[in-house]
């Protein structure tokens, strides 16, 4: 009986101890690619942030000329309104067309300004929203490989508590306590092991 259950507690150790150089690895692989991640997320966001400050910049661009072209059309300076209106961006420029199809000085209807038109659209502005798109996502993709980390290690935590048990099993005379705390440390393994089972598997970063 002794020698039966040398042999399972040997069989433990190393079973064990595979199994926690597994999660181990597990667990670092995870790590890394938690850190790909927020990397990934941190210069989406830096482009982001480039693109949305080029895009207000464009903005109030736009809503200057706009303004003067008001304010000569309210002066009746013909000259100067065509001079602002020539110098108007390529990206105002269909909006404002469609703006004025709308006959915005004697249809109530119309909408306020052109920057109301559906066809008023900045570039770096969608530039800006999709690179926070992409941060988002690689903050989410971050976010989980951080909580498969943390699963991993869990497991690695279970495979440590049962090699303990089976070291000590050894340093034990009674046959019966033995077998129970052996007992122990094969039930904390296939739990280890069940859970393990569960996690995804990353092999690369």
């Amino acid at each position: 009986m002794e020698r039966r259950l040398e042999l399972f507690s040997t069989v433990l150790l190393a079973l064990a101890a595979v199994a926690t150089a597994w999660a181990a690895y597990q667990s670092r692989q995870w790590t890394g690619e938690q850190s790909t991640g927020y990397s990934h997320a941190t210069t989406a966001r830096l482009n982001g942030n480039r693109d949305a400050a080029l895009a207000s910049r464009q903005l109030q661009i736009d809503v200057a000329t706009f303004n003067q072209w008001l304010d000569a059309r309210a002066q009746h300076d013909t000259a100067l309104a065509d001079f602002y209106r020539v110098r108007f961006r390529p990206e105002f420029q269909p909006a404002f067309a469609a703006w004025l199809a709308t006959d915005p000085l004697h249809n109530q209807q119309a909408p306020p300004t052109p920057f109301a038109m559906p066809q008023y659209k900045l570039t770096a502005q969608a530039q800006a929203d999709a690179f926070e798109k992409t941060a988002a996502a690689a903050s989410q993709q971050a976010k989980d490989a951080n909580q498969h980390a943390d699963n991993s290690m869990l497991a690695v935590v279970l495979f440590s508590i049962s090699l303990f048990f089976a070291g000590i099993s050894a340093k034990l005379h009674s046959v019966r306590a033995r077998a129970t705390i052996l007992g122990l440390g094969y039930a904390v393994f296939v739990a280890g092991l069940a859970w393990l089972a569960t996690l995804p598997v990353q092999l690369t970063t």
